[in-house]
């Protein structure tokens, strides 16, 4: 690609992007990343403008977790990168390839009280796996090239590159900018100064080379060690009661349906968490989705993919005595709090695949998955059983249960809150593979309305819904605002208990005073409206099939919709806090 003479650094940075084959970047607006959104437009990408950053960094990591490719946002100066810095930390540690594009102040007046002028470099390093600052027009686009590969490369995760204002405007407007500062008192040294040193300045900034380089391929993932993965299979062959767990880490979409076929060889009795979940759909006979900590216990050997033993496996204690296979990109995640046996590293879903070429047996320990499967099978009656329960307005449980029930074949949930969205985690499953986003490891409240239009970008047609507690609602309900003006019909359930109940519940129990826990059942439908959505209330269990046929219909007409359940209070998750 040859720039033109004048080609604005916005607009060579947006063709950038379409050579990498990214197609919408998530933004919110600021007049030191203009000219990139602009630039964007014009060359066929779809730009996106949210109500607030992290929404915007949110949907690119969604957007890029769901297609396999890398996602961008673009920020402004200052506040802009500031407000992005939860959601970056947020695809940090789910290990998701975003690239942010940060505007600058000036690369003239850095360090001298310009507008928004930060050291923002210092704020996002630690939170980012590289991060590039231009200083010559002609860096933007071999830094950019540079960010996607490191955010693709190895163990995925976020980059940013910042981009000072007067790199992305077209070098004649800049020049007249910089000659304008200094008109008048043009005979005065400080003047001329002045203009030598601006004039040299401005020769750096859009010095040679013009010729902006060709996109480079980005990387795949790294292949599994071979020998490792030989002493994993003798370890299976030998293993009476074997279990398998799946992160997000080893799902690609690419091979998700070689994968799924490997688990269906391998014959281990496996659970699903974070991205892997719905990779074997809802029923197939060898998923299990409760009672994994009884199942750990019992194991005798536990092949984790992709999944640390950090606190979601209370940092190893869950699994007993079993023997371990780790099969991770990151050697320090394979070796985190237990050293495994056998750590295979290279890509975890590649490595099931090589693995049940060397170990398959469709039949393996039939009488273990038996009892596992039995097990699994009790605690579904349990759901059930409390799930009938009527109370004085809306059991949750009936609530997610119905959810299950009704939602199309191609929805994309998306959860974000604490006890609701956990409660709906253990009823309503994924329909396929990468149809499931939830706040993570970091815990982030704040990821629905971001996840969810990202989710409705990569998965054009499907239905979308956002499990939404009612204390995490607000964080991005402005957002129905972003699904109105871009047409993305969106169907948010918020379960309304009128409190951040799962810290409640064990603040009350441990320490007698529910402080700082008590919200108000709001009216989050009516706002909804005023944001152009349409808004429906559930008061009772007898609503729900109603309301939930009309938010779909709603949904399917183009319209984003807010479902608002005044619920019952539960004790279905008691206990349930980590540390």
């Amino acid at each position: 690609m040859v720039a033109e003479q004048h080609l604005s650094g916005g607009t060579r940075l947006a063709t950038a992007l379409k050579q990498l084959g990214v197609p919408v970047v998530f933004t919110l607006c600021g007049g030191h990343i203009s000219p990139i959104l602009v630039g964007a437009k014009r060359l066929g990408l779809r730009v996106i403008d949210v109500r607030h950053e992290a929404s915007a960094v949110f949907a690119a990591d969604a957007f890029a977790r769901l297609t396999g490719g890398i996602g961008v946002a673009a920020v402004t100066a200052g506040p802009g990168v500031t407000n992005a810095i939860t959601a970056l930390k947020n695809a940090q540690l789910a290990q998701s390839p975003v690239v942010l594009l940060g505007g600058a102040a000036p690369t003239v007046l850095r360090k001298r009280g310009a507008l928004q002028d930060i050291d923002q470099m210092a704020l996002v390093r630690p939170h980012v796996k590289w991060a590039g600052s231009a200083k010559r027009a002609a860096d933007l686009v071999p830094l950019l090239f540079r960010a996607a590969r490191i955010a693709r490369e190895g163990v995925p995760g976020p980059v940013f590159l910042e981009c000072p204002v007067d790199l992305l405007y077209p070098e004649p407007m800049v020049r007249e900018w910089y000659g304008a500062a200094t008109a008048g008192s043009a005979r005065s040294l400080r003047a001329r100064i002045e203009r030598w040193y601006l004039r040299r300045h401005v020769a750096r900034m859009f010095g040679e080379p013009r010729d902006d380089p060709p996109a480079p391929p980005l990387p795949d993932p790294a292949e599994p060690d071979a020998p490792a993965l030989d002493r994993a299979a003798r370890l299976l062959a030998g293993s009476a009661r074997p279990v398998l767990l799946i992160g997000s880490q080893a799902v690609e979409p690419s091979t998700a349906d070689d994968l799924a076929q490997a688990i269906s060889r391998l014959g281990m009795p496996t659970y699903l968490s974070g991205m892997g979940r719905g990779l074997l759909g809802r029923r197939h006979p060898l998923l299990l989705r409760h009672r994994r900590r009884e199942a750990l216990r019992e194991a005798d050997l536990v092949v984790l993919a992709g999944v640390p033993c950090d606190f979601r496996l209370d940092y190893g204690r869950h699994l007993g005595r079993a023997t371990v296979v780790s099969l991770n990109l990151s050697p320090a995640e394979a070796r985190l709090n237990r050293r495994p046996a056998v750590a295979v590293i290279g890509h975890p879903g590649r490595a099931l695949i090589a693995l049940a070429a060397r170990a398959a047996d469709p039949d393996r320990a039939t009488a273990w998955r038996a009892a596992c499967r039995e097990r699994d099978e009790g605690r579904e009656r349990e759901i059930g059983e409390q799930a009938a329960v009527a109370g004085t307005q809306v059991n949750p449980l009936a609530l997610v249960r119905a959810i299950e029930d009704v939602a199309a074949e191609d929805s994309v949930f998306v959860l974000d809150g604490g006890d609701f969205a956990a409660t709906a985690s253990y009823v309503v499953a994924p329909r396929g593979p990468l149809r499931h986003l939830d706040p993570g490891v970091f815990g982030t409240l704040g990821v629905g309305g971001g996840f969810a239009l990202g989710a409705a970008v990569a998965r054009p047609g499907a239905e979308v819904w956002i499990l939404y507690g009612d204390g995490a609602a607000a964080y991005s309900l402005a957002e129905f605002d972003t699904f109105t003006r871009h047409g993305i019909p969106v169907i948010a359930v918020v379960g309304t208990d009128a409190s951040w109940a799962q810290i409640a519940r064990e603040q009350v129990s441990a320490l007698g005073d529910d402080v700082a826990t008590v919200l108000r059942a709001s009216d989050y439908h009516v706002a909804a409206e005023g944001y152009g959505g349409e808004g429906i209330l559930v008061r009772r269990d007898d609503e729900i099939a109603d309301a939930l046929t009309r938010a779909r219909a709603a949904a399917a007409s183009g319209r984003a919709v807010l479902v608002n359940v005044l619920l019952d209070r539960s004790e279905f998750r008691r206990g349930s806090i980590s540390m």
